[in-house]
């Protein structure tokens, strides 16, 4: 053997993973409602209870888009993700909800620890304990479902996460959504806030424009974007939401190498297309003049045509050492 080939050879018995067979593919990614593979989360599902299940999950050090953050932490916005992707994965694994039905998010949100999100040599193998619950079932087709996550890692408790979701047919969808079911992202997008602000280091991938009074953004997103647009969608996703909501913490905190450690987002109507929506937010916003000492708690705020579209409490961890 070469020596050009024995370097090229990887000794995989020194990656230890608990539960090695929830991580040896991703599952398909039309079950997660995702265009891009690269964009699947999830590694495997296995039954655990009647109504307990454990899904792997493993998070990159170098994701397009939720990379590592300030070079110590795996981004927490992948746990959200992650969330997301497990609900969607019991729907149509479990539950047997069709492929082509549409799932609109009540609510959902994680918390994980600062020492569960640090970065390894490796990347993060993360078993999800699932527990489903108030599933509700019309015509023998569920049509509402939450439910409750315990994230482990190297087999210590690291987080947990929520979400409570409606599904339905894809002829209801279009009569809920009428004439906007059929909207597309805008091509043209306000002017975005400095991106080193925010923890980015591109406009492209900003999701508040410039401040536009009383410290109010509004919200952008650039329709080609690969990750928060992996596909055509009628309406700005939540996971763009909570994105903006993580970016307007850190800059109205000052802190664009916080760590999002959690974030409680209620979704109380679509955020459109076709009017401005401004992210507003209050709670602890640091005194400039006061060293930071551990987490911080805001809310933020969507408002569109008048009324409150969503809300998202954050809690951000300053990098301070706990």
């Amino acid at each position: 053997m070469t020596a050009l080939i024995q370097a090229d050879r990887t000794d995989f018995s020194r990656i230890v993973v608990n539960e090695p067979d929830l991580f040896e593919c991703t599952v398909p990614r039309t079950l997660v409602h995702r265009a891009a593979i690269s964009e699947v989360l999830l590694t495997g599902i296995s039954r655990s209870g009647e109504d307990t299940y454990r899904i792997g999950a493993q998070w990159s050090r170098g994701h397009s888009y939720y990379g590592a953050v300030a070079g110590r932490w795996h981004d927490p916005m992948l746990f959200a993700e992650t969330v997301r992707q497990a609900g969607l994965l019991l729907a149509h694994q479990v539950l047997e909800i069709p492929l082509g039905f549409s799932f609109l998010t009540e609510a959902t949100s994680f918390e994980v620890a600062e020492s569960g999100a640090r970065l390894g040599r490796g990347p993060a193998h993360v078993v999800l304990e699932v527990t489903l619950h108030d599933v509700v079932r019309r015509r023998g087709v569920v049509s509402s479902y939450a439910y409750d996550i315990v994230a482990q890692r190297d087999g210590r408790r690291i987080g947990s996460g929520r979400l409570t979701a409606n599904c339905v047919s894809s002829a209801v969808y279009r009569r809920l959504r009428g004439d906007r079911a059929e909207a597309t992202a805008p091509r043209e997008v306000p002017n975005g806030i400095n991106p080193e602000l925010v923890g980015r280091t591109c406009e492209f991938d900003v999701v508040l424009s410039a401040e536009c009074g009383s410290g109010a953004h509004r919200l952008r997103a650039e329709p080609d974007h690969p990750v928060l647009f992996d596909h055509p969608v009628d309406h700005l996703p939540g996971m763009v939401l909570m994105e903006a909501a993580r970016q307007a913490a850190l800059a109205a905190l000052g802190l664009p190498e916080g760590l999002l450690v959690a974030c409680d987002a209620e979704f109380h109507k679509y955020v459109e297309f076709d009017s401005p929506c401004l992210v507003m937010t209050s709670g602890d916003v640091m005194d400039a003049s006061v060293p930071p000492s551990g987490s911080r708690h805001l809310r933020v705020e969507f408002h569109q045509a008048g009324d409150v579209a969503a809300v998202c409490r954050v809690t951000v961890h300053d990098g301070s050492e706990t």
